[in-house]
């Protein structure tokens, strides 16, 4: 870990409040993205990142998390300087106080305090303490411990110094979040886990510890190797065989820092995970543009030096990083983050940084190691020419499709509002069930197009098949943006995109399919937030007057229960959406007022890519295991 020029003190007058904290309840979604399970446990990370940041500046050593056994519960302890006490000069409030009920009050806005630090926004503690129910907060310091209680961000106690004295100094966090605020509170400990370690990776020499009192478990995480570890756990992960043994690392240690750590693999596709801070940037931002750009000028200045690229080859920068598998992380001392949640930089000196620093490293390392450099390039021109000889593919389709190409699917029957934010897309399984939502929906801004059977594994597909497919032809045809590397998103005919199956085992297949198609072949659909699920009902029940819809049979039960002991219920179970009547299926699962919509999202890129290989891919023996292992969680099968 590098280390920083530490100031002279840390104290109350080293806390800077920018803003007051009322918004924060009334628009959580403004900071930490929404009240969804990925919000919920947003919460976790504002507190774990204040951690990282006393450690990632020389202050701590070690960070423990703590799932207490209610499942909503959640401790943090660090052994860093623990939060200032003393009173602030201008506020006369314990500092303490300040940190935790005032927005943007924190010790990151005053130069010389943090060198780095993850939550530069500055609003982690006080947004969690004010979507909390309760907070603790116990800081130790000075010899001494103090103790101070908050409700929903506001103080339940004063700063009290507790009896005795204490060795050490840190601060613990201990939070429940609010129930009026979020839908559901219960933590979900494999996520909490899996952040957990990639922090460890990216925190070298960093102790962390997380404790499960739900499942009565302790891990402990320490990586002196750092993301060098972590590159080979993401390999793994996704059976990504190396086509050389040791992998390109680079350490840069100045007034920013950037690690790098890359090996190409035999795989088609290519896979970054980068970090700010050690903060996950999803959507990538400038760091990482500085990366791609830094490592395709290297590999094409080291073809060109040494004259290796075949007659009639031409590579593109695809072409050059199939088959990657790299960890980035950078540190920097201001981070521009595009939005609260923090999931793409925007810097612009971060990406000049990147690209100087791999371009020169890669190329010496390339030019110092012949023989895997030169494997390397193989790989490129293997991939040039199957780039080469799917593009020929892609363009006879197309030629055999002529200018009916260009014409919308005459099975889709449009809406008048297509290429407007507010119209939908929704895509029905089959022609029958097609035939009740076309009558039953709203055709100012609903447009539908039914599929008929399942839609092609694309996971397994070559391009051709894919592009010689039907269903997925009309699929592509009807929104309009194209697929793969030249999807253009502006060009999507449709605000939502919405996956309309039956929901019984059948139609989880189907969505499970599409799933499959969008997340390989049009990505930024998800990114951007523009694909959904509808939720039909798999049964109706009239109790008496009263008519109920249950999705599946553990709502079912729940609405049985709910009216337990009225008139005898009846309940009637869908065999397709295609028994519906149009108004029944208007009611229940397309009008916006009355349905349920489940917004596709991606929590962890590298769980969802290895469940989609493991279920979809050829391998059966992943599915096998993957089966066995949560089998004693079935309760039963849908046939």
């Amino acid at each position: 870990m590098s280390t920083a020029t530490k100031p002279q003190s840390y104290n109350a007058d080293k806390i800077i409040a920018l803003e007051g904290l009322e918004p924060v309840r009334k628009r959580p979604g403004m900071y930490i993205g929404g009240v969804s399970s990925a919000g919920l446990h947003h919460l976790i990370w504002e507190i774990v990142d204040n951690s990282v940041d006393e450690a990632m500046n020389g202050y701590a050593s070690e960070i423990t998390v703590t799932l207490h056994k209610d499942g909503q519960t959640v401790t943090v302890t660090d052994n860093g300087r623990g939060i200032p006490v003393d009173k602030h000069p201008k506020t006369k409030k314990p500092a303490l106080e300040m940190v935790l009920t005032v927005l943007h009050a924190g010790g990151k806005f005053e130069e010389g305090n943090y060198k780095t630090a993850g939550g530069l926004h500055g609003v982690g503690a006080s947004v969690v303490n004010a979507l909390s129910k309760e907070l603790t907060a116990i800081v130790r310091r000075d010899g001494a411990q103090y103790k101070m209680t908050f409700e929903r961000g506001k103080p339940t106690s004063k700063l009290q110094k507790l009896k005795g004295s204490v060795r050490g100094t840190g601060t613990t966090i201990t939070f429940k979040p609010d129930p009026t605020i979020f839908p559901r509170t219960e933590f979900d400990s494999p996520t909490i886990l899996s952040r957990l370690e990639t922090a460890s990776f990216l925190h070298r020499g960093v102790k962390v510890t997380y404790i499960d009192e739900v499942a009565g478990t302790k891990q402990t995480f320490l990586h002196e190797r750092g993301i060098v570890d972590y590159l080979d756990k993401v390999l793994k992960e996704r059976k990504a065989r190396p086509i050389h043994e040791a992998p390109f690392t680079h350490h840069v240690d100045e007034t920013s820092r950037l690690e790098v750590a890359l090996q190409w693999t035999e795989s088609t596709d290519e896979h970054v995970r980068s970090y700010v801070n050690g903060i996950p940037t999803g959507n990538g931002g400038t760091h990482e543009n500085g990366f791609r750009s830094g490592l395709n000028k290297a590999v094409r200045n080291y073809i060109d030096t040494h004259n290796l690229t075949p007659r009639g080859v031409k590579f593109t920068h695809e072409d050059i990083r199939e088959g990657l598998v790299a960890i980035l992380s950078i540190f920097i001392s201001e981070p521009q983050f595009q939005g609260q949640t923090k999931d793409r930089l925007n810097n612009p000196e971060a990406q000049a940084f990147s690209e100087s620093a791999v371009r020169g490293a890669l190329e010496q390392w390339m030019n110092n190691n012949r023989t895997v450099a030169d494997s390397v390039v193989a790989r490129i021109i293997a991939a040039a020419r199957a780039r080469a000889a799917s593009r020929a593919a892609s363009e006879a389709v197309s030629r055999k499709g002529g200018s009916k190409r260009t014409l919308l699917p005459g099975k889709l029957s449009d809406c008048l509002a297509s290429g407007k934010m507010e119209s939908e897309l929704f895509i029905v399984e089959g022609d029958s069930a097609g035939g009740s939502a076309k009558q039953g929906r709203d055709r100012n801004y609903q447009a539908i197009l039914p599929l008929r059977g399942k839609v092609l594994n694309t996971e397994s597909a070559t391009l051709k098949k894919i592009l010689d497919n039907k269903e997925i032809q009309d699929l592509v045809a009807s929104l309009g943006c194209g697929i793969g590397p030249k999807m253009n998103i502006g060009g999507l005919r449709y605000g939502r995109v919405i996956l309309l199956a039956d929901a019984d085992s059948d139609g989880h297949h189907i969505t499970t399919l599409l799933l499959t198609f969008f997340y390989r072949h049009m990505p930024q659909l998800i990114a951007d937030g523009r694909l959904y699920i509808a939720v039909p009902p798999l049964f109706r029940i009239d109790i008496g007057k009263e008519t109920y819809w249950a999705k599946d049979e553990l709502h079912r039960a729940e609405i049985l229960e709910k009216h337990a002991g009225r008139s005898k219920p009846e309940i009637t179970r869908f065999k397709g959406l295609g028994e519906m009547m149009p108004k029944v299926l208007w009611e229940t699962t397309l009008n916006p007022a009355t349905r349920q919509l489940l917004k596709v999202e991606i929590d962890d890129q590298l769980e969802t890519d290895k469940v989609i290989s493991d279920l979809m891919g050829r391998d059966a023996s992943a599915r096998f295991s993957f089966i066995m292992e949560r089998a004693e969680d079935a309760d039963g099968i849908d046939v």
